[in-house]
C-alpha cells in the first residue's frame, strides 16, 4: 500500500529567508538583534534560527516554536534514562595479585 504523501512543514519562501541568512552568515555579516544592533553570527543554528524568526513575522508557513515546558519535560526525561542507565551498569574491579 502506498504511503500518504506527507504535508510540507515550512514554505519554500520560508526556506528562501533561511537560505538568504545563511548566505550572510557564511560571509561573515550576518547580525543578531533587532535591525542588526546585535552581535555577529556564531553559529550555523543561529542564523538558520533567525531566518526562521525573520519569516514568521512575513507571516509565512512555518511550524510554531516548541513550547518551553515540552522541551524541560523532554530533557527531565533524558537525564533521567541516563542515571539509570548508570546504576545499572556493574564496574568489574580488577583484583590486584600480591605475588
Amino acid at each position: 500500500m502506498a504511503r500518504k504523501a506527507k504535508k510540507r512543514r515550512y514554505s519554500r519562501s520560508a526556506g528562501s529567508d533561511v537560505e538568504r541568512e545563511m548566505r550572510r552568515y557564511k560571509k561573515g555579516t550576518a547580525k543578531s538583534g533587532r535591525g542588526g544592533r546585535g552581535g555577529r553570527v556564531k553559529s550555523r543554528k543561529q542564523a538558520i534560527a533567525i531566518g526562521l524568526s525573520e519569516a514568521r513575522k512575513k507571516g509565512k508557513k512555518v511550524p510554531k516554536k516548541a513550547s518551553k515546558r515540552k522541551t524541560a519535560k523532554k530533557t527531565a526525561k533524558k537525564t533521567a534514562r541516563k542515571t539509570a542507565k548508570k546504576k545499572t551498569r556493574k564496574t568489574s574491579k580488577r583484583k590486584s595479585s600480591k605475588r
